[in-house]
């Protein structure tokens, strides 16, 4: 048996940087707070977390003074940072810079639509970090919408401007922009009604699509590595199940099971933007020993006799 690991998986540039940001400040000060899960991935939080990261929810943060805390890669909306100011806190801001421009282009779409009653509407998943950051930007006024079926919630007959969540897929932006291009049209909103659409998915996330899906078809089993919160991670894995019946999802190497690769000659191991490489490496370590331990006894290597 073969274990590859796709070389296209694993943390993407804005979660690198966030890490990075977090490793450096623990070293200098020992500890650090951090609002939420610095990534959406189980294990990497526990090892950040033994060298001294602790993580925080709202709440506590909302009483927390005088103490350093990360913003995550995820961004926040702007009262997080008044908040911070207030209790006199340091925030050492790790949001991706891909993230922070979306930001900025939200928070604009929203003062120029305020004169003409216009809406911004944001494809996404609700509760989302980003996405709570992205609304926080139009004072939160933003519809939220993940599905075509949500389309119900927004003025259809009212100026529009679309914008993405960055680790939504491209492919669900244009169903969204389909469905409400469509309820325009049966409403019979006048054409001159403005409705903008902006394409900011993330195009480092966005091209991981073809790349995994290739991955996937290629091996005759694969195991896709990824948090059970990562929204990146669910995205993924239903195209390795779409390209390939014998996926398989796994949080760390206690979730492998040995009949998964009893008929495997080829093996693929990939992972979402919040999936480190060391434990992309642990799993495939494990499931190179499965093959070991199945091997009959009659082919295991012998002592030589001198």
């Amino acid at each position: 048996m073969t274990v590859d690991i796709d070389s296209g998986s694993g943390f993407c540039y804005g979660v690198v940087r966030a890490i990075g940001m977090a490793e450096e400040a623990l070293r200098r000060y020992g500890t650090l707070y951090s609002l939420g899960d610095i990534v959406h991935n189980g294990e990497e939080v526990s090892r950040l977390s033994r060298n001294g990261l602790r993580v925080i929810d709202r709440q506590t943060f909302q009483s927390l003074c005088d103490s350093t805390i990360l913003i995550r890669a995820h961004g926040e909306p702007p009262e997080t940072y008044r908040c911070a100011e207030r209790n006199r806190n340091t925030l050492l801001d790790a949001t991706c810079p891909v993230v922070l421009h979306l930001q900025r282009k939200v928070r604009q779409a929203y003062l120029d639509y305020c004169p003409i009653n216009g809406q911004i509407v944001i494809y996404g998943k609700p509760g989302h970090a980003e996405v709570n950051g992205l609304v926080g930007q139009t004072g939160d006024t933003a519809v939220v919408v993940e599905k075509p079926e949500d389309i119900g919630k927004i003025d259809v007959s009212r100026p529009i401007q679309l914008f993405a969540q960055t680790t939504q897929s491209t492919a669900g932006l244009h169903r969204i922009r389909q469905a409400i291009q469509e309820a325009r049209e049966k409403a019979g909103v006048p054409p001159d009604i403005p409705f903008l659409v902006h394409d900011t998915t993330c195009r480092q996330v966005a091209n991981r699509v073809t790349q995994i899906a290739a991955f996937a078809a290629s091996h005759d089993t694969v195991v896709f590595v990824g948090g059970e919160k990562s929204s990146n991670g669910k995205i993924l894995f239903d195209v390795c199940r779409q390209n390939n019946p014998s996926a398989h999802f796994a949080s760390r190497t206690e979730d492998l099971q040995p009949d998964w690769f009893l008929h495997a000659d080829r093996v693929g191991v990939c992972g979402a933007t919040s999936t480190p490489h060391w434990l992309m490496n642990d799993i495939a370590d494990r499931i190179r020993a499965f093959a070991t331990e199945k091997r009959p006894s009659s082919e295991q290597p012998k002592d030589s006799i001198l």
